[in-house]
């Protein structure tokens, strides 16, 4: 009992070291203890800072710096799903976004407005208030969707578009509500809005996008890069205040914006994705719980009536949604757990809601206490609301997540006889390694960890001790490059008689598919390169190879200009660079253009046919008159040029022009030649049938294997 006392004679804490140590240890420990009783952590941490806030044992109070860090890890939630959304798939669903934030926002406010007409006997404006927050709902389980990998799912993109259309349409009621009790509603109150809000939309989306690229391209340090976007993400949620709109809808729209300069396999994104998860967000969570009052249920009877018919309506109503939605686009029963996940928990928009309806006063009563327009019965009733709905969407999206993640597991994953794919990075300058990994990152199909080697070939002629010292040293970097992306890089360090054959024996003894060689971004390519190293490497590895200069990064290129030779088609290797080619196009989000014949394009349209991918198509076919691409080929563009080894279906004679070209008319663009896998070059030809895996680029290797087929009965 003393140390009972004694220890709340101590509560709250005010100590701002004992403060964050609480958190951290609840940030550390909630979620292991609550997965073993199967509670998902995200619930855990709201619980947690149930029983820490000032309505449970009072141990930390949510003062500014709880606010603060929370308030973060909304914006973070919010430019997440921004972020990681397929652009593409958001584009071919934006009108079913638009759709089912139509039903999630209406279905609510019709049956709240008639529930607190005519069940709670509330006034209109208390009536449709209270319809709004219903209507309103933040991703608190987006991060669940995240950790199961299911982000780029049609469900997600829905549910996040609806998000938008639902809490921009029930904050504006919020807006409209306020001014009707204030006066303020005229035509300049609408004027207003509509023009700062286009304005607002304008900014972020056009110009937010050009800044971002310009600092990619100047300052590629980590620090930097990751503190400018935060900076960003937080300019983006100040404007939207300005235009009068939460900062929430700022936040995702510059998620939007940014998504095709931060990849999703880029190092910057997996940096964003960890602090928000491992504070921000956690932080955000804990905060939601310290509203939480369980006195609430002991108050009267009026609070338990009102709890328990805002929390059944709320989510009858989102549930009902998320059915028509269903049926409208015909989802599967998880992807409607998925939508019904997003769009049940509210939190953030509703605390906005409530706490503004609080604080407005329509007068007073006979006794002096004031008439609010949120009254106290509803104010802890949408506590206990929050609450519900958070646990309800919690475990339903974790079922459908969990479902949805097993039946889109391609069935060759866990094939112990299914060869990985292997990429071999010959390192020697230290300033080309982080090119040179990411873009190897942005090659691989595979999504585990392995599958990337790093080799630096020593002459064992040479007798100078600081060689192997300044290798190791080149390795280690080239392994901090790719453990950025959470991916092993292998260190391989060789002493050979030349480089050749040590690059030569390391892809056989290691079952290499792809090797990646790269330029030094200040140094151009000669004339006798590509010579010199047909008679090298592409003579001795019959291996799809990559020959690399970067220019800028790759997350800040606009359009990949792919130039394809005739007869590209008939190459044994040739599924193999489209794969590594669409990998590229999907991973950095830049648009294709590929330019070659007219038989050759129509292979690969049948493939886009298959796999949609941002793409168009133009006829080239004169290779003697290279240069006439230059005319097409802008700044921000990387240009893939597709080569041959010499006496194969695809080789041109003025192939070996293209260092002069390259040097004199295209020395400010970056550019991938590529080598593919052809018959005849060594015994290794046979690794492909070995490794079918690698012919799948994008969905499952049934739909890639029948395409696969039909163009070789073509043939």
């Amino acid at each position: 009992m003393i140390l009972l006392n004694f220890f709340f004679e101590l509560t709250p804490l005010e100590n701002p070291v004992f403060k964050f140590l609480v958190i951290l240890v609840i940030i550390l420990f909630a979620p292991i203890v609550f997965n073993k009783i199967k509670i998902p952590h995200i619930l855990g941490l709201i619980i947690a800072g149930a029983i820490i806030g000032p309505n449970g044992i009072n141990l930390l109070e949510r003062d500014s710096s709880i606010i603060m860090s929370g308030t973060a890890g909304l914006l973070y939630i919010m430019f997440l799903a921004g972020l990681e959304i397929d652009l593409s798939e958001f584009k071919r669903n934006i009108v079913k976004s638009f759709v089912f934030g139509m039903y999630t926002f209406i279905v609510p406010m019709v049956l709240g407005t008639i529930t607190g007409l005519y069940i709670l006997n509330y006034s209109v404006y208390t009536s449709v208030l209270l319809a709004s927050m219903f209507a309103s709902h933040t991703l608190i389980v987006y991060p669940i969707l995240s950790k199961y990998g299911i982000t780029k799912n049609r469900a997600v993109s829905i549910g996040v578009g609806g998000t938008v259309i639902t809490d921009t349409l029930a904050l504006l009621v919020l807006a409209v509500i306020v001014g009707l009790t204030t006066g303020e509603v005229n035509n300049q109150f609408w004027v207003r809005l509509s023009l700062s809000v286009i304005v607002f939309a304008l900014v972020v989306i056009f110009v937010f996008p050009l800044i971002a690229r310009w600092f990619f391209k100047k300052y590629d340090d980590n620090v930097s890069q990751f503190i400018f976007v935060l900076v960003m993400v937080f300019l983006g949620a100040v404007f939207a205040k300005l235009a009068g709109i939460e900062d929430i809808i700022g936040a995702f729209l510059v998620g939007l914006a940014l998504n095709k300069l931060i990849p999703s396999s880029s190092p910057l994104l997996n940096r964003v994705e960890f602090v928000g998860n491992a504070i921000f967000i956690p932080f955000f969570l804990i905060g939601v719980g310290m509203f939480v009052d369980y006195r609430a249920f002991f108050t009267n009877m009026e609070t338990i009536a009102v709890a328990i018919t805002m929390t059944i309506v709320a989510s009858l109503a989102k549930f009902i949604a998320a059915w028509l939605a269903q049926k409208s686009f015909r989802l599967s029963i998880d992807e409607r757990r998925i939508i019904f996940g997003l769009s049940n928990a509210q939190a953030a928009a509703t605390l906005a809601a409530v706490t503004v309806g609080y604080n407005i006063i329509m007068g007073q009563n006979p006794d002096g206490t004031p008439i609010r327009l949120l009254n106290d019965t509803i104010l802890n009733g949408t506590i206990v609301m929050i609450l519900v709905t958070c646990t309800i969407a919690t475990f339903v999206a974790q079922k459908g997540a969990h479902n949805i993640s097993i039946s889109e597991r391609p069935e060759h994953e866990d094939d112990e006889n299914d060869l990985d794919e292997r990429f071999l990075i010959p390192v020697s300058n230290p300033e080309t390694v982080d090119e040179l990994v990411n873009l190897c990152v942005y090659l691989r199909t595979r999504k585990d960890k392995n599958g990337l080697y790093g080799l630096n070939v020593i002459n064992n002629t040479t007798d100078d001790p600081g060689l192997e010292a300044q290798a190791r040293k080149v390795l280690e970097k080239a392994a901090h490059a790719a453990s950025a992306t959470d991916i092993h890089l292998n260190k391989l360090l060789r002493y050979d008689i030349n480089i050749v054959n040590g690059i030569t024996s390391v892809a056989r003894e290691h079952h290499i598919s792809d090797l990646v060689l790269g330029l030094h971004h200040e140094e151009g390519i000669s004339e006798n390169f590509l010579g010199n190293l047909a008679q090298g490497v592409l003579l001795k590895n019959n291996l799809t190879t990559f020959i690399y200069k970067s220019v800028q990064p790759l997350s800040t290129v606009r359009r990949h200009i792919v130039i394809v030779p005739e007869k590209a088609e008939y190459e044994i290797g040739f599924l193999l660079w489209v794969v590594r080619v669409w990998n590229i196009a999907r991973k950095s989000g830049a648009k294709l253009a590929f330019y070659g014949s007219s038989e050759s394009l129509k292979v690969i349209q049948e493939i886009k046919t298959k796999h949609p991918i941002d793409a168009e198509f133009c006829p080239f076919d004169d290779w003697n008159d290279f240069l006439v691409l230059s005319r097409v080929i802008k700044a921000d563009d990387n240009i893939i040029i597709i080569l041959s080894r010499e006496n194969k279906p695809s080789y041109h004679k003025n192939m070996t022009r293209i260092p002069i070209y390259l040097n004199k008319y295209f020395k400010q663009n970056s550019y991938i030649l590529i080598y593919p896998v052809q018959i005849g070059v060594s015994e290794n030809e046979s690794l492909i049938f070995r490794n079918p895996s690698i012919l799948e680029p994008i969905n499952r290797l049934e739909e890639i294997g029948k395409t696969v087929s039909r163009l070789f009965r073509r043939k």
